[in-house]
């Protein structure tokens, strides 16, 4: 068969499919290892484009997406219409997946650590010898596999189920790391739903919606698909719906309320509560659900009059707020981020999820819809999360020298666990530390051993969505461009974590019990039976054209599968718990996940590190939210650099004065502050998460990151605070940026 290369690009669009057919036209292997434009042949530029539907993997909501590739790059990335999670839409992360895949600090093969732990100092080795490293050191610890962590991000879908079979086989200790964890929202689900997966909530169909710390619109969970949930809430073919979001820090969410309700910080449960109250006092709840859930109390401990002062809110506002949430529903009541990150965070949330029974918005449109199980057996349900007590029992064995290897892929624990937790003074204790990173993060920059992966822009993949969008969905990721590092050799360059982890499995002889020797053949294993339901988005009459099918949408999914699972009987309301807070200082510190960078994840790309924070518009540097009147008070403004200071350390940030702030509240991003994590990231900022008191929920151990209290003081130095209108400069500079005059005199 003959084919130029301008056909054969034409063709191919330098996607995955190019391998097959190199073997069947026979074209030279050289013609693929072509990257850029600049070493393009003339004739090799089509100027064609051709567009592939895949996963984003820059955060944990798997967004469908299609990737516009050229010439073989990948040249822009754009929301998968088709897709039900986002239906068209991303988000800024997903566009920074570009950056990603060609960032210039990738790790581009194998390395095995040559100098002193931490100190970055490392030489290429082949990945023949990377493999065989690994799977010594396995053997070594066979004998007591629990002297093994697995860390990783929490994974589903069938990487989930790789990574699963695989601690389990060996016997090693899986211990999937979020910086943000939702231990005490998965427990509240669990407690008050019944539910191991999270739930809809039907924003786009709902006229009430009561939130509590979420900030569902920015960051929190699928903000995304909330965001499409609530541009129908507010502009759909009905009545405009109304918004109420409590919360001790103005968010984005906070913003676009009707009425953002202040509250003192791990309170939120009272208030629920008394809303609780207010609804059974006026006859405004279901009375089987009051029944069930009060057991005939009549809650007068939470009247509004008796603990408005307690929570910060007048007795006046809750009554309203009651009042509205039950006569204008369909409603919803909500909570998650830091309401959930207090020593009282699951009785929070379980008083708050427990509202909706008493409006009757459990298993109803514009409520809470319950989510199935995926139609695939044997991937996870949800991902796994190891709670902050979990991560401390960890660290402690650690130090005592009982955990002997770590394999880390996914998670910077480094980065993200409180530095009271001492992980990084415990990793020396551990003999191997082995890291899938493809760049050199703060917890890689420890290991000794570094398998770098692909990217997923260059992998096979899959994802059941959690949350989903109430009906069966199977996501499916597959690589559009070949990898980048490809022209090294298969010696070196990078590896799919599922295929390296499959080969050390054989190495090991362990037997994982999955249809496939490979990643790709395990997926399609998944597909096969898909296809055999014969129902859903994809029909076709053979398997071939059902895996093309699934692969040109990005996934499969079935809108007549929803849950089968009744609404259970609420469970009684929980006994209130007051919460515990770190430290006597003056300030509560309330941390917040950066619209960008989320928690740390993407601050070693510039386009992450750019994105304006949609309140302050800030970007670059770490800064301090503080209150106007406290602003004045102390004498700080913008650009003022300050020591924040609790009981276990201090950093130093930007003030900002902010009159979306309490008098006894601070607001800190997370996400900056790294040690390492390459050029964009290191040295920038201060990480917030190194001041946390490690205090935890009292019933879940998760870690109460809002629980933390920090004392302001103001330094000699002013900065210049990064932001997305610093067009004009305030004050003019010398030619190497430096202020030449600033003044207090505002006029």
């Amino acid at each position: 068969m003959a084919l130029t290369r301008r056909q054969f690009l034409t063709l191919t669009g330098g996607s995955a499919a190019a391998a097959i057919l190199f073997q069947a036209c026979g074209v030279p292997q050289r013609e693929l290892i072509v990257q850029s434009p600049l070493e393009m042949p003339e004739d090799l530029v089509t100027g064609l484009d051709n567009w592939y539907a895949t996963l984003c993997r820059q955060c944990a909501t798997s967004e469908g997406v299609v990737v516009r590739v050229m010439e073989g790059r990948a040249k822009k990335v754009e929301g998968n219409v088709d897709y039900p999670i986002n239906q068209g839409r991303h988000s800024a992360r997903c566009e920074a997946g570009l950056q990603a895949l060609y960032h210039p600090d990738r790790i581009d093969g194998p390395r095995l650590r040559t100098g002193a732990r931490g100190s970055g100092e490392f030489r290429e080795i082949s990945w023949s010898e990377a493999i065989a490293t690994v799977t010594s050191i396995l053997q070594q610890n066979q004998p007591t596999p629990e002297s093994v962590a697995v860390v990783t991000n929490p994974i589903g879908g069938h990487l989930g189920s790789v990574v699963e079979r695989f601690a389990n086989r060996y016997g090693a200790r899986f211990m999937p790391y979020e910086p943000v964890e939702r231990t005490n929202l998965r427990a509240a689900i669990k407690h008050v739903f019944g539910q191991d997966r999270m739930p809809d909530f039907d924003l786009g169909r709902a006229n009430y919606v009561l939130s509590f710390g979420a900030d569902f619109l920015n960051t929190w969970m699928s903000p995304v698909r909330y965001g499409r949930g609530y541009g129908e809430f507010r502009q759909g073919d009905r009545e405009r719906g109304t918004f109420t979001h409590v919360d001790s820090r103005f968010s984005m969410t906070g913003a676009n309320a009707d009425n953002w309700v202040y509250i003192k910080p791990g309170m939120e449960g009272i208030f629920a509560l008394s809303v609780a109250h207010v609804l059974i006092e006026d006859g405004l709840a279901d009375q089987a659900a009051v029944d069930a859930l009060t057991g005939g109390d009549a809650l007068e401990r939470f009247a509004p009059d008796a603990i408005a002062s307690k929570i910060g809110v007048s007795a006046e506002k809750i009554h309203d707020i009651a009042h509205d949430f039950a006569e204008h529903g369909p409603s919803i009541a909500l909570g998650g981020g830091s309401t959930a990150a207090h020593t009282n965070g699951l009785f929070n949330l379980v008083a708050i999820y427990s509202l909706n029974y008493l409006v009757g918005s459990v298993g109803k449109e514009g409520g809470v819809i319950f989510n199935p199980a995926p139609p695939l057996d044997d991937i996870p349900a949800s991902p796994a999360v190891a709670s902050f007590g979990e991560w401390s029992t960890l660290v402690s064995d650690m130090k005592g020298g009982a955990v002997r290897a770590m394999i880390v892929r996914g998670a910077d624990p480094y980065y993200g666990l409180p530095g009271a937790l001492g992980f990084r003074d415990a990793s020396f204790s551990v003999p191997s530390i082995i890291s899938f990173s493809n760049y050199l993060d703060d917890t890689t920059a420890m290991a000794d051993l570094v398998l770098p992966e692909h990217s997923y822009l260059e992998d096979w993949g899959s994802d059941s969505p959690d949350p989903g969008p109430g009906y069966e969905l199977v996501g499916f990721q597959q690589p559009v461009v070949q990898p980048f590092f490809e022209s090294r050799g298969g010696e070196h360059g990078t590896r799919g974590f599922a295929d390296a982890l499959l080969t050390v499995a054989q190495g090991l002889s362990l037997d994982l019990g999955l249809a496939g020797a490979t990643y790709k053949e395990i997926l399609q294993d998944g597909v096969r039976k898909l296809f055999d339901l014969n129902r859903g988005s994809v029909q076709a009459s053979d398997f071939p054209s059902f895996w093309n099918g699934v692969l040109q949408r990005g996934g499969w999914w079935d809108t007549n599968a929803g849950s089968t699972d009744a609404v259970p009987d609420p469970p009684p309301l929980p006994d209130a718990v007051d919460p515990l807070f770190g430290g006597n200082a003056r300030f509560h510190l309330v941390p917040f996940s950066s619209a960008g960078m989320s928690e740390g994840q993407g601050a070693h790309l510039p386009w992450l590190q750019a994105t304006p924070d949609p309140v302050t518009t800030a970007t670059w540097r770490t800064w301090v939210e503080i209150n106007l009147a406290v602003a004045e008070e102390m004498d700080l403004r913008e650009g003022d650099l300050v020591r924040v200071s609790s009981g276990r350390g201090s950093i130093e940030a930007i003030a900002y004065p902010h009159p979306g702030v309490s008098p006894n509240v601070v607001a800190i991003p997370m996400g900056q502050g790294h040690h390492a994590s390459g050029r964009y990231a290191e040295g920038r900022g201060a990480n917030v998460m190194e001041i946390l008191e490690p205090l935890q929920d009292g019933t879940t151990g998760a870690l109460a990151w809002s629980a933390t209290k920090v004392d302001i003081e103001k330094l000699d130095q002013w900065v210049r605070l990064p932001k997305f209108e610093n067009a004009v400069p305030d004050f003019p500079e010398d030619e190497e940026g430096h202020v030449l005059q600033v003044t207090r005199d505002d006029s």
